[in-house]
């Protein structure tokens, strides 16, 4: 038996997925115990029992202040934020992918442009966006949308242009106009790629969110983790990335659950 036909069982490919997290568990755990053996008051791998009181403090216990559950008020913030930039981005997507995959005229205009905006690093144009926009919330949002958009209308204008040329003859042969065709022919088959598409730009879209909380931002999952950096506060720190993991992996899942049911005949071809 070649070993590339060798496949695992579900039991056995449960715990290879595990295997990697576990190690890294197990490495850290003897990296935290080696430090504060020598330091006790170490900073840098504090011991697991460290993130279990911050995770108690910051997600049960309100804030003096403000009186919020501060894990919560950032989460939403957070979440808000990228919300809106991820829909800006897919309306976008949705209009000029179509568009300039459909017609030659616009695709001979636009593309060189999108391909162009799409190479642009969208960090470098923070400042400029806090320029033009303020300190507010839609540079961030902005920031998301450009940061994304022009690589999922250059995906589906992509997806687009590669659909069987014959399906377009036979629409136009049954007199269907070109409205009519993109309605009924092309977006039904765009949609799952749209939300593939989606699926893989929320790392990028994670990514801007986190810069621009950074920078400018009074609640947040960013801000609150530059907030603490200052005071080395790694049992914070730790915890909010682990967090961020966790909601980009269930918005991933629930992208795919979301395409899977409503185009149960584009499983496995809309990647």
């Amino acid at each position: 038996m070649r070993l590339i036909n060798l496949r695992p069982s579900r039991t056995s490919a449960l715990l290879l997925a595990s295997l990697p997290f576990v190690l890294v568990l197990l490495a850290y755990a003897a990296g935290s115990s080696a430090r504060l053996a020598d330091n006790p008051s170490d900073k840098l791998l504090p011991a697991l029992a460290s993130f279990a009181d911050a995770i108690n403090r910051l997600a049960f216990i309100p804030d003096p202040r403000t009186g919020d559950l501060v894990l919560l008020a950032d989460t939403m913030a957070s979440l808000g934020r990228l919300g809106a930039g991820l829909l800006i981005a897919t309306g976008i997507a949705l209009v000029l992918g179509l568009a300039i995959g459909m017609f030659p005229y616009l695709r001979t205009t636009l593309s060189p442009f999108v391909a162009v905006i799409s190479m642009v690093p969208p960090l470098a144009l923070l400042p400029v966006l806090f320029i033009v926009m303020g300190l507010g919330e839609s540079a961030k949002v902005t920031l998301i949308a450009l940061g994304i958009a022009p690589i999922m209308v250059r995906d589906l204008a992509f997806k687009v242009q590669d659909l069987p040329h014959e399906q377009l003859v036979k629409a136009q042969t049954l007199g269907g106009s070109s409205w009519q065709i993109g309605m009924r022919v092309i977006l039904p088959q765009a949609l799952p790629r749209l939300l593939t598409c989606l699926n893989l730009q929320l790392g990028p879209a994670w990514l801007f969110l986190i810069a621009a909380e950074a920078i400018s931002a009074d609640a947040g999952l960013g801000y609150r983790i530059f907030l603490v950096r200052r005071y080395l506060s790694m049992d914070v720190i730790f915890p909010y990335v682990a967090w961020i993991s966790l909601l980009a992996v269930l918005m991933n899942v629930l992208i795919d659950w979301l395409r899977d049911a409503a185009f149960p005949w584009a499983r496995g071809t809309a990647g």
